[in-house]
């Protein structure tokens, strides 16, 4: 159960790496701005994959309690 929960947390953090990175051009050396926009959106993207899995997870496990 505690592994959803962190799960949520890891998939907001994903999110927020994702707009730093659009925002900034950077993750561990400058990027241009077309490869920034890329990875940033694909960070996004899997935050979203993970919040959304976390969540159906934890459905899946209320509902059978």
């Amino acid at each position: 159960m505690m592994f959803n929960w962190l799960s949520l947390i890891t998939g907001l953090f994903y999110i927020v790496l994702g707009g730093v990175v659009i925002y900034y051009k950077f993750f561990f050396t400058v990027l241009e701005p077309t490869v920034a926009y890329a990875m940033g959106g694909l960070l996004m993207l899997y935050g979203i994959f993970r919040i959304y899995r976390a969540i159906s997870k934890i459905k899946n496990t209320e509902n059978e309690k």
